[in-house]
């Protein structure tokens, strides 16, 4: 059950409670409440945004009537089932008056009607996780532009004092990063409300509100924090460093969310995998001559590099097949998937996701390009279904975005292998006989050696450095 009601003369209170998440997920993250004690709601209203492991995503509530409270601060992680929102409703003889509010048998429980409604997709789920595809996509639009409504309790008043606090507050949500950042607020000079001294939503709101108020200065950090050194036009210097003194604390930060999720895949991977590396050097000034044309003959398609090597390691893939696998370890079978989900590393404020494009075996190259546009920025703004972050078969890393030339990363389990790419960068190459400056990148492989030995993992790795080298080749493996 995922709401329970008590019954009284005029009006039926109804605690809706954290709903089923799917995927395994068994607990979320309060992250931004849209309602607040008296306020009035309707069916499949978002009230209130949770993280999860996964993703942040908006929850709507199955029911129509008057918060009567509200369960856990923003901050505060509860497991589903636990108490959600508390909801009174009017009751009328014989049923619930209001659209959606559930009637309430003898028992003071949800009568049949509610769970009728539950089943037909009338709320009471995860906007992502919806009965039907209509409310999955109309919550989808929707649930990121309601207003929210004004708080009722009190806000802290900022800190706008001369000095920083010695132990440096904790941002656990990042919802309230991404606040601070966009409006330019200084969470070191924040005064934290939050148990543990975790800045909450509404401490950030305090401060944006004082720094728009006439007549007051914005809330950044004090003069005493960090000294800001003149920097050059068009040039981001960063800040001198503080050294730490001997009353500060250590930070310490609760592993939860999508960074446990994180931990948990990696040390599992390390711990089941016995993974190898391989690695080449490869002049991908062809292909980088490619993406240049096809910039200008396919302006709109927005063809990168990385949707470039999406379409090698697909091509790849359908030559080596024994690397689109997994092991079973319960059955000691190793299991070769015929279509090709491949998933592509993302980094985002919530840290490293990896999104997975299905069937990309059956894109085009446009098509592909435009996979990963959309799933990079759903990923950033947080709004990717859990569905869109499992699943996949394969993972490309472009680690090169971080200025770097080599990787070993670890292989996104239960996947057999990842093809890492470092930076493209200008180095002397032997080409046609001479030395010359050439576009050349470092392509890395790591690979479960259970599922095969060095000759598939180097034939894989190769064909990858040779369309690098002759994109031409693809056409014959279209």
């Amino acid at each position: 059950m995922t709401a329970t009601a008590t019954a009284t003369a005029t009006a039926t209170e109804v605690i809706f409670r954290l709903p089923d998440l799917g995927e395994g997920l068994t607990e979320a993250e309060i992250t931004e409440w849209r309602v607040s004690p008296g306020d009035t709601v309707t069916v499949d209203q978002n009230v209130v945004e949770v993280e999860t492991a996964k993703a942040a995503v908006d929850v709507p509530i199955p029911m129509a009537g008057t918060v009567a409270r509200l369960y856990g601060e923003v901050g505060s992680v509860i497991a589903v089932g636990e108490p959600l929102i508390a909801v009174t409703v009017a009751a009328g003889p014989g049923d619930a008056a209001g659209e959606g509010a559930p009637a309430v048998d003898e028992d003071g429980h949800a009568a049949e009607r509610y769970r009728e409604e539950e089943r037909a997709g009338s709320g009471n789920v995860l906007v992502g996780y919806g009965t039907g595809a209509a409310h999955r996509a109309r919550r989808r639009r929707a649930g990121r532009t309601i207003p929210m409504p004004p708080r009722r309790d009190p806000a802290p008043a900022p800190a706008t004092t001369a000095a920083v606090r010695a132990e440096a507050p904790r941002v656990i949500s990042p919802v309230v990063r991404q606040l601070a950042r966009t409006h330019a607020i200084e969470v070191a000079a924040l005064t934290p409300s939050g148990p543990g001294g975790v800045v909450l939503r509404r401490d950030v709101d305090a401060a944006i509100a004082a720094a728009t108020r006439p007549g007051t200065a914005t809330a950044q950090a004090p003069e005493t924090a960090v000294p800001a050194r003149a920097a050059a036009p068009g040039l981001t210097v960063a800040p001198e460093p503080v050294e730490p003194t001997d009353d500060q604390a250590s930070v310490r930060i609760p592993l939860r969310g999508v960074r446990r999720t994180i931990a948990e895949k990696l040390a599992r991977s390390r711990r089941e995998i016995p993974d190898a590396t391989t690695w080449v050097d490869a002049d991908a000034t062809p292909l980088v001559e490619l993406k240049e044309g096809l910039a200008r003959t396919l302006p709109d398609a927005r063809i990168g590099m990385l949707a470039l090597f999406a379409r090698i390691c697909v091509a790849g893939l359908r030559r080596f097949p024994e690397l689109n696998s997994y092991v079973d370890t319960e059955r000691q079978e190793i299991v070769q998937v015929p279509q090709v989900h491949l998933g592509f590393a993302a980094q985002t404020d919530r840290g490293l996701v990896v999104p997975v494009i299905r069937d990309a075996h059956r894109l085009t190259l446009a098509e592909l390009a435009a996979r990963i546009r959309e799933r990079t920025e759903a990923a950033r703004a947080g709004r990717l279904d859990p569905r869109d972050l499992t699943g996949g078969t394969f993972t490309l890393n472009n680690y090169g975005v971080f200025g770097v030339d080599g990787s070993t990363p670890i292989i996104n389990h239960p996947e057999a292998a990842m093809l890492g790419v470092g930076r493209i960068a200008d180095r002397p190459w032997g080409f046609e006989g001479e030395i010359r400056l050439r576009k050349v990148t470092q392509l890395s492989f790591t690979f479960d050696h259970r599922v095969c030995d060095g000759g598939v993992a180097g034939g894989f790795l190769r064909f990858v450095a040779d369309c690098v080298e002759h994109p031409e080749l693809l056409v014959a493996h279209l």
